[in-house]
């Protein structure tokens, strides 16, 4: 090496693994990033929770950021993703226990949160059920809606149903592509497919449940530090009245960015969210 040159520092990977674990509703399918120092000196882990269209591979990107510095979780909603199904529909409340089932077993005595879309309902009742083990939250694009957007949400049903032609894949696939900004690469749409088909009609459960919690009456009773990011997507004016809900939350507007951006610009998302569970 030349005298004089600079070592450039290179932060070793996380480790990535999956694993099942038992919930009220079966095997819980769960992503998970390691810190490659094996757990010493690493942040509260972060538990991230996924919308009704996707799985916890939507934060591939974000855990590998990240999971540098803390443990980062992220389960397949029961019933999507590589979860096993719940035998009937569910209110928020029914999938916050799930995911509580996995925090006990795990034992966690203090956890981060994100919740992302629909995953945000979901993380703000865990919250308020579970003030004294979460020490922060992170709001996704929070859907805290009016009753003229519920009943548009709830005419444009998820998935679309299935035709023996296959006609339907073509409509979710032009709902897909409408869904996202332009520059979001191919790859990354294509995948968003696949993971609404494979879902199939739990996607439309969560979101049914997602679409009836009272996020209003909810929010309110969240007490620990929040943090609210809007981006410029379905949710984006839904997620500003949030502001009124949450008074003492931090938010960041991203309008930059819209649906993709954990996979396509993570480290856009990624940098409000380190430094505010670093604070």
């Amino acid at each position: 090496m030349a005298k004089g040159a600079v070592v450039r520092r290179v932060d070793p990977e996380p480790r990535v693994r999956r694993g099942y674990f038992e919930c009220r509703f079966g095997q819980l399918h769960v992503h998970n990033a390691i810190p490659p120092g094996g757990g010493f000196e690493e942040g509260t882990s972060l538990l991230c929770l996924h919308p009704a269209t996707a799985s916890g591979r939507i934060f591939e990107r974000l855990a590998l950021l990240m999971g540098r510095e803390r443990s980062v979780y992220a389960p397949d909603i029961p019933g999507l993703g590589e979860s096993d199904p719940p035998p009937s529909h569910l209110t928020i409340a029914d999938y916050a226990g799930a995911i509580g089932d996995f925090l006990d077993s795990m034992r966690f005595r203090q956890i981060d949160l994100l919740g992302y879309r629909e995953g945000a309902t979901i993380a703000a009742e865990l919250t308020i059920e579970r003030a004294t083990q979460i020490r922060r939250a992170v709001f996704v694009s929070p859907p805290v809606l009016d009753d003229t957007e519920r009943e548009a949400f709830r005419r444009a049903a998820t998935p679309v149903s299935p035709t023996e032609d296959g006609s339907h894949l073509t409509a979710e696939w032009h709902r897909v592509l409408g869904a996202y900004p332009p520059g979001i690469a191919l790859e990354i749409r294509t995948r968003a497919f696949a993971e609404r088909l494979r879902n199939g009609s739990h996607a439309g459960w969560m979101a049914a449940a997602a679409l009836q919690y009272p996020a209003h009456e909810r929010l309110p009773l969240v007490s620990v530090p929040a943090l609210v990011v809007r981006l410029k997507d379905e949710f984006w004016e839904a997620a500003s009245r949030a502001r009124e809900l949450l008074p003492k939350a931090r938010f960041v507007d991203m309008p930059e960015h819209g649906n993709g951006v954990f996979e396509a610009a993570p480290d856009a998302v990624c940098d409000p969210i380190r430094g505010f569970l670093r604070a």
